[in-house]
């Protein structure tokens, strides 16, 4: 299965935008684009200056990028959920992002029962959640309004979730989701809209690219 095998922070730097691809870390002093470490240059031996202008075609590029890295997801799937869009009525960049938010992984994410996206991908893929009561283990999977996520209860005792479940506690869930830490359950209560993601992108770009 093909997948990012490049350094998260460098991800982040690229973007010169934090992506919080690597759980708590992205929340302290050691993030590469926290104030005191923030670098002026983008990756690479020939890094550019992080303010260089771009034409037309990187603006473009750098969003699509920055959203595919930041939800882990490939370019052959990316353009999946594109192509869906386009058939959905309403605006096609916020209908992308819709489909992106959708992602089992990116709800157990958002629940807090993961640090990080690619943390929520290990711990789908391992067997550790139900949907709706019933085993699910495809981080791909897009959830519905209505659907209910709950922890395994063989998983709910492990010194991983409790710490989870800790650290949850200081975290914003959006609007479109409820949970009950002490049941470790969540709901996706209705479908995300534009103003639930919270990822700075301008999603119109990303359109233009794919629209050429």
């Amino acid at each position: 299965m093909a997948r990012y095998t490049d350094s998260s922070c460098k991800r982040c730097r690229r973007a010169q935008e934090k992506l919080f691809l690597k759980g708590d870390r992205c929340y302290s002093v050691k993030c590469p684009l926290s104030p005191n470490n923030k670098r002026n240059t983008t990756p690479g031996q020939h890094g550019k200056p992080a303010g260089a202008k771009q034409s037309d075609y990187g603006l473009q590029l750098r969003e699509k990028q920055k959203v595919k890295q930041a939800y882990g997801v490939m370019e052959k799937q990316f353009r999946k959920y594109y192509v869906l869009s386009l058939k959905k009525q309403g605006v096609t960049g916020e209908t992308l992002l819709q489909y992106l938010e959708r992602r089992f992984d990116n709800v157990v994410y958002r629940l807090g029962f993961a640090s990080s996206r690619k943390e929520a991908r290990q711990l789908v893929t391992h067997n550790h959640f139900t949907v709706n009561g019933k085993k699910v283990n495809i981080p791909s999977y897009l959830l519905k309004a209505g659907d209910e996520i709950e922890v395994k209860s063989k998983s709910r005792k492990s010194p991983k979730f409790i710490g989870l479940i800790e650290a949850a506690g200081g975290k914003n869930v959006p609007d479109y989701l409820s949970v009950d830490y002490e049941k470790m359950s969540g709901k996706l209560l209705s479908l995300p809209t534009r103003s639930n993601i919270d990822l700075p992108v301008e999603e119109r770009l990303i359109v233009e690219l794919y629209s050429k």
